[in-house]
C-alpha cells in the first residue's frame, strides 16, 4: 500500500536546500503542508493547513515534521481525527523551556498564540522523535522526555544541530530510513 508522506515544515520560509524540501522532491507520494507564507504565530492556520492536506491525501499518511512543525502536528493530533495516520517522524522539536534565539518568537508570544503548553498526551499513532545532541532549540534530555510523553520511539541522531541548512544539513538520508521504519 502506498502512503502519502505529509511534510510539515517549521517556521522557516521555503528553503530549497532544506532536507524536507529535498525529501519532498525525492518521494513521488509526498505533499508539503503549505504554511510557508503564514505569519509565524498562526498556529490555528497551520493546524488547518495540516488537516486539509491529511484529509485530501489518498490512502494512509505518514507525517514528517520538523521543529515547530512537530508542535503543529501534536496540537493537530489533540484536536482532529488521526485514523489515517500510520506514523510520524518528528525531527528536532524545540523544547520551549529556555528563550529561543532572537530570530524566533519569544516564549511569551508563543504562549499567547496557543503554542504553549506543548501537548503532552500519548500520540494516537506510532511515532519516532529524532533528537540532536547539540540542538540549540531543544535539550536532548528534554526532547527525550517529549518522546516519552508522546509514546514515541526516541532516536538520537547525534550532533546535527537543529538539522537545518544553518547546521550544515541539506539532504538528510536517515529520514528515509526512519520513514521506512514507520511503514
Amino acid at each position: 500500500m502506498t502512503h502519502t508522506v505529509v511534510i510539515v515544515p517549521g517556521l522557516r520560509p521555503h528553503v530549497e536546500n532544506h532536507w524536507q524540501t529535498m525529501l519532498a522532491a525525492n518521494l513521488p507520494n509526498a505533499r508539503t503542508v503549505p504554511s510557508f507564507d503564514r505569519e509565524k504565530l498562526d498556529l490555528a492556520g497551520r493546524i488547518a493547513d495540516l488537516e486539509q492536506v491529511v484529509r485530501e491525501a489518498d490512502g494512509p499518511v505518514i507525517i514528517v515534521a520538523h521543529s515547530a512543525g512537530v508542535l503543529v502536528t501534536t496540537h493537530w493530533a489533540a484536536k482532529h481525527d488521526t485514523s489515517r495516520v500510520q506514523g510520524a517522524l518528528l525531527a528536532t522539536p524545540p523544547d520551549l523551556i529556555n528563550p529561543l534565539p532572537a530570530e524566533y518568537p519569544s516564549l511569551e508570544l508563543l504562549e499567547a498564540s496557543g503554542w504553549l503548553p506543548v501537548p503532552g498526551m500519548t500520540l494516537p499513532f506510532p511515532s519516532i522523535v529524532a533528537g540532536s545532541t547539540n540542538d540549540p532549540l531543544g535539550d536532548i534530555d528534554r526532547v527525550r522526555g517529549l518522546a516519552v510523553a508522546w509514546g514515541s520511539r526516541f532516536e538520537n541522531v547525534g550532533p546535527v544541530g537543529h538539522l537545518n541548512p544553518a547546521a550544515g544539513f541539506g539532504e538528510w538520508l536517515h529520514a528515509e530510513v526512519l520513514i521506512g521504519a514507520l511503514r
